[in-house]
């Protein structure tokens, strides 16, 4: 969050125009969406996102691997696709590989997740998830004159609680081979938003706007970016890598010119009129439940936990964080874009009562409700109301003196320990740290 705005990386091209596709063009495009993961999170919109991109490009004259969008295919099924596309694009003009999934970055490296990996280990992931790198090098070993890759797989490392803790979340930057273009549906080391729609707001933007005609390359990718940050109300921005591109190409071509030039069409979502979602207010009870359970979970809690006043605060401080309007409204736009959060993994949480002097510790937990219930549990029969929770690298640190305490969190345990034990001292007594630990469990 927060790293918006909108940049589309641009190559110089010759003013050559390209022949329709009905006149000479081959096209062909390997379309793939992975929904249905066996050991991981599975994720609602893939599966329909690659078969809307399968029926749009085969509308405007793409020939498709295997004739039909290729869904929640294992690692045999993937790289078999891969291979296969290979084959077919042999000669062809154009090659369009499409990705909807969970996909991770390793050491620079993207990797493409089929729905059976497992990994356990940084090592397992060259066996059992497909490198991006091999897609290009099929790609460019079949002489074909413009290759796109699109990859709507930015999401968080589903796999970071897990063996993979070297991996980031969203993908890594690639270098664009000769005659490619690479598409994210966010900016690199970013994560997209899933969609609550049934399809992601990227995808969903894509199939319009390559339906319009008289739109060149870049200006398609332009659009599709434009139309994907008035959608998530600039908290998705889309990016594109490319190097030098022989010729003009359009996914459709332009209409026959006429007596009165027409304007260059904009890419819109949706022809018919909706409602603003993000001025649409939530009135249900369960809905505005939901909302605060989801701000609870982010760590963004109302300081009035019942009030309207405090639920206000609460979306602010997100608002502000997302670098978003803060209006402070409960809306259906606000709980879209909540539900469409990764969950933060691993929660670590610190919590005390000063009262009774009891204090417990917890770390490792899938959620922040999880790290609080375990680290209440070692308080006895004492509340523990005070609470300190952290996520993903964050650590926190717990000192207590005789007259004060100071609860800690940073992005290393030494930090905390020593913001901990410098916050605790100011009361002007010796203190002492009690308890340290990272989200993960380092640093005990």
């Amino acid at each position: 969050m927060g790293r918006f705005g909108i940049a589309v990386a641009l190559a110089v091209w010759a003013a050559v125009l390209w022949q329709s596709p009905a006149q000479a063009e081959k096209r062909v495009a390997l379309v793939i969406g992975n929904s249905g993961y066996q050991n991981v999170s599975r994720l609602d919109n893939p599966k329909n996102d690659a078969a809307l991109m399968a029926e749009t490009l085969a509308g405007i004259g793409f020939s498709l691997v295997g004739g039909r969008a290729q869904l929640d295919l294992d690692k045999p099924g993937l790289d078999a696709a891969v291979q296969s596309f290979g084959r077919d694009i042999q000669g062809a003009d154009v090659a369009l590989f499409y990705y909807a999934g969970h996909g991770v970055q390793l050491s620079g490296a993207n990797y493409l997740v089929p729905v059976n990996a497992n990994p356990v280990r940084e090592a397992d992931v060259d066996f059992q998830m497909v490198d991006v790198n091999v897609v290009l090098r099929q790609m460019q070993g079949a002489g074909t004159r413009l290759k796109i890759v699109i990859l709507d797989a930015c999401r968080n490392n589903p796999f970071g609680v897990r063996g993979l803790r070297a991996s980031e979340g969203g993908l890594a930057q690639m270098r664009a081979p000769d005659g490619t273009l690479i598409s994210y549906a966010t900016q690199p080391g970013s994560v997209a938003l899933d969609g609550g729609d049934g399809h992601s707001p990227y995808t969903r933007a894509l199939a319009a706007t390559v339906r319009l005609s008289g739109l060149d390359l870049f200006q398609t990718f332009n659009q599709v970016g434009l139309a994907v940050m008035r959608a998530t109300a600039g908290a998705q921005q889309p990016w594109v890598a490319s190097s030098p591109i022989d010729g003009t190409f359009y996914f459709v071509a332009p209409a026959r010119p006429s007596s009165a030039a027409s304007p260059v069409q904009e890419a819109r979502l949706s022809a018919a009129p909706r409602l603003d979602p993000e001025r649409t207010p939530l009135t249900d009870a369960a809905a505005l439940r939901e909302l605060r359970e989801r701000l609870y979970e982010l760590n963004f809690d109302p300081e009035v936990p019942n009030g309207s006043a405090g639920l206000r605060q609460a979306i602010g401080k997100f608002q502000q964080r997302a670098s978003l309007p803060q209006t402070g409204e409960a809306t259906e736009g606000l709980l879209a874009r909540l539900r469409d959060a990764e969950g933060l993994k691993p929660w670590g949480s610190i919590v005390y009562d000063p009262d009774k002097e009891k204090w417990g510790v917890a770390w490792n937990h899938a959620t922040r409700k999880a790290a609080v219930a375990d680290a209440r549990a070692k308080c006895g029969t004492a509340k523990c109301p005070v609470e300190l929770s952290f996520y993903g690298g964050r650590c926190g640190a717990f000192a207590v003196s005789p007259q004060a305490w100071s609860l800690v969190d940073r992005d290393a345990v030494a930090s905390a320990r020593e913001a901990a034990l410098s916050a605790c001292g100011k009361s002007g007594k010796a203190c002492r740290i009690v308890g340290a630990v990272c989200a993960d469990g380092s640093g005990r």
